[in-house]
């Protein structure tokens, strides 16, 4: 069996294998003098494996559709990203959930726990958003979730992608927010931090099945990424952190609980029909 029709009996497990395998050997050379010589990795160098790690999803999704689908599917991918002609619903969804759950949660727990929540306002960490978002989907949206969704439900397909991409996070996890490192609260923090990669990759799911366009996921990861950086409070401790990171996490699940369930509402009602 050819390498090609491998990738095409196995194009999910093999889009995360070569996404992993670029973004983690890429992080890890980066850093591998530190690591090999017993030193901490400095902050600065654990922000630098970012953008090292997002080439990964974009460069697996565009090499496994050039070899599997030819220039046919690598024009399918760019029309994709170019889908802008959408509802103005679709638009609103993608800007307001993340900055609208953040500052609630921020709010709620300035006016009830501590000052320290005061949300941010740091413009330019929208800036922090572009690039992870554009590079990421071309490969989670623009190739991971099609493939997953030809075999599973759109739930599924989301939980399934948006757990492996909050691990795929790992090299750079203790680098994100304010109050790095977490130090005994680093489990914690993860598990927040994946459980909102999770559940923003169900939210993301759910618009791109009705929309079949990668620039709107492009455009909800650039928000909720952004969003993360321009709101969060800057002189939060590690504890603070995961627990306002933790209580934005149960509210995106409230929001998947709840467009999941209308979702199969309003199916069941055609059904009937």
């Amino acid at each position: 069996m050819s390498l090609k029709n491998i990738i095409q009996r196995q194009s999910a497990t093999s889009y995360f294998i070569t996404t992993f395998a670029i973004s983690w050997l890429g992080a890890f050379i980066l850093v591998a003098s530190k690591v090999f010589g017993g030193l901490a990795i400095p902050k600065m160098d654990g922000v630098l494996m970012f953008p090292i790690m997002i080439i990964g999803p974009a460069a697996a999704s565009i090499v496994l559709t050039a070899l599997t689908e030819g220039k046919l599917g690598l024009r399918n991918l760019w029309s994709r990203m170019g889908k802008w002609k959408l509802p103005v619903r679709w638009y609103l969804i993608a800007m307001l959930i993340p900055p609208c759950l953040i500052i609630t949660v921020l709010s709620l727990l300035k006016i009830f726990v501590s000052p320290v929540f005061t949300p941010n306002f740091f413009l330019m960490g929208i800036l922090f958003g572009i690039p992870a978002g554009f590079f990421e989907e071309i490969g989670w949206t623009g190739y991971a979730f099609p493939k997953l969704n030809l075999k599973y439900s759109v739930l599924k397909s989301g939980f399934i992608l948006g757990f492996l991409w909050g691990l795929w996070h790992l090299p750079v996890i203790d680098f994100l927010g304010a109050a790095t490192p977490h130090r005994e609260y680093f489990l914690l923090f993860s598990l927040s931090f994946i459980a909102i990669l999770t559940a923003m990759r169900l939210i993301m799911g759910w618009v791109y099945s009705k929309t079949n366009s990668v620039l709107l996921a492009q455009l909800m990861h650039v928000i909720s990424t952004g969003s993360l950086v321009i709101f969060g409070p800057s002189k939060v401790s590690p504890a603070q952190e995961t627990l306002w990171y933790g209580l934005y996490a149960v509210l995106l699940w409230i929001a998947v609980l709840i467009i999941f369930k209308t979702k199969k509402h309003k199916e069941n009602m055609i059904g009937f029909k």
